[in-house]
């Protein structure tokens, strides 16, 4: 896939399978592109996004596939929770069809994000973890077949931080869908990750660091 960009030219390849994905790299380097392409939030200039033989995108057969029909969750980095709405209304925000399959589903993501007493709260007040859990739940409740997610842990103390980690990756094994995560926290990229690609203005590059190379073993293909 290739994107010209305002600094540089995005040129990347690599596969997922149904895990965590890291994207690392500094600020700028194009880790957003990336979750916005597989979204279908922007269009790349060259190459494909296929995902389990489905074609999101090619340049040269000239598909684009819209995001509203890509089952992609993608989870901004401010949440992007609407303020007027309490928090049962924001998890269901987008669902087309609610039946019982559906209401089982928001029980399920309310107990497993442990969010049941904070169904009637309006976003204005909740903790930033909490504002995490819901904008996760929200996420999950399109029922997605991947799952972005955009420094999802960024804004928030080390404790919350590390017990979301947590609760982060025993989501995605009970999910069993790709996680594509945006990090440029070491620590939390080797937390969470069980795939990374390594990103500077644009391209792949080896580990950053030899400690890098020790903890973090690159498993991309492409």
């Amino acid at each position: 896939m290739k994107k010209k960009l305002s600094d540089f030219t995005l040129d990347i390849q690599f596969t997922v399978d149904n895990n965590t994905l890291v994207l690392f790299g500094s600020s700028g380097a194009g880790k957003t592109t990336i979750l916005r392409a597989i979204a279908g939030l922007l269009k790349p200039d060259e190459g494909s996004i296929i995902h389990n033989e489905c074609v999101l995108f090619s340049a040269e057969a000239k598909i684009f596939m819209p995001p509203q029909k890509r089952r992609v969750g993608y989870m901004f980095q401010e949440f992007a929770l609407f303020p007027h709405m309490n928090v049962k209304r924001n998890i269901w925000y987008g669902v087309k069809n609610i039946d019982h399959k559906t209401n089982e589903l928001y029980e399920k993501l309310l107990g497993l994000l442990r969010i049941e007493h904070l169904t009637a709260r309006f976003i204005d007040k909740l903790s930033g973890g909490e504002k995490q859990r819901v904008a996760l739940a929200r996420a999950l409740m399109a029922e997605p077949e991947i799952l972005l997610l955009d420094e999802p842990l960024s804004a928030l103390d080390s404790n919350t931080r590390l017990e979301l980690q947590a609760e982060l990756k025993s989501i995605q094994e009970i999910w069993k869908i790709p996680f594509v995560l945006v990090t440029h926290d070491f620590a939390e990229a080797k937390a969470l990750g069980d795939q990374f690609l390594f990103l500077e203005k644009g391209r792949r590059i080896a580990n950053p660091a030899p400690a890098a190379g020790e903890l973090l073993q690159c498993q991309i293909v492409g």
